[in-house]
């Protein structure tokens, strides 16, 4: 974590930043509704990348972004989780931690959200599981955008399991936590939509695979899509 901490430091961002946007990349977007197990595949799918290219080079990352933020704003991680979460504060939240100078703006917390996440995709070589990272990488070119789907029942039945909830709670967990995901995403839009299917390249449905097919699945595509550009590129290029 600490690594994690130090390399996004400003002054490396800022130049990841700057660079040309031909070289943004490459990144994997995973999006998912509740209850889809999209970390287990976000993990499959870095070591089958890191496995089939003989490298190390790709990670994949969901609340370490968090602490990078915390960090950057210094501010508490509950600050930036509330955001994400849409947790709206209450004023006496807010004269609280305005008194003892902790007080953090949503605009604030939203800026720095976004460029940290921007700029990690524009490196590359990195796997972002929500965190609005579709909205916010959505033009880079080297990239390839997932949203796994599964019927509400089976993710509900998927989360009582792993959280231990009985069915009430955990159609309600479910509900609450697909709506705050719909919200974050359309957060980081230009513009609002209340269809967000356009912003992925597949939506693959979590009960008809298992985790280490739909893993494959994903990287079959992304090698596909991102070979496609790099051949267009080769094409475009003038030889001398």
């Amino acid at each position: 974590m600490d690594k994690f901490l130090d390399y996004f430091d400003s002054r490396h961002r800022e130049s990841i930043l700057s660079k040309s946007s031909s070289d943004d990349g490459p990144v994997i977007t995973i999006s998912r509704q509740t209850g889809c197990d999209a970390r287990q595949v976000a993990e499959n799918v870095v070591d089958l990348l890191n496995r089939t290219g003989g490298t190390s080079k790709w990670r994949w990352v969901d609340k370490d972004i968090i602490y990078s933020i915390a960090k950057e704003l210094n501010t508490d991680t509950q600050r930036v989780e509330s955001f994400y979460k849409g947790i709206e504060l209450s004023n006496m939240s807010e004269m609280i931690m305005a008194f003892s100078g902790g007080f953090v703006s949503d605009l604030r917390v939203k800026k720095a959200i976004k460029d940290v996440v921007l700029s990690l995709a524009k490196e590359g070589h990195i796997v972002l599981v929500g965190r609005g990272g579709v909205s916010i990488a959505q033009n880079i070119a080297n990239s390839l955008h997932v949203r796994l789907i599964a019927p509400f029942y089976w993710r509900v039945s998927n989360v009582m399991k792993k959280k231990e909830m009985d069915i009430e709670a955990a159609e309600e967990y479910v509900v609450d936590t697909d709506e705050k995901r719909f919200k974050l995403i359309t957060t980081f839009l230009e513009k609002k939509s209340l269809n967000i299917d356009y912003l992925f390249d597949i939506s693959i449905n979590r009960h008809s695979f298992s985790i280490e097919d739909i893993s494959k699945l994903i990287v079959s595509l992304y090698e596909t899509k991102v070979g496609k550009l790099v051949a267009e590129r080769k094409k475009s290029s003038p030889v001398f």
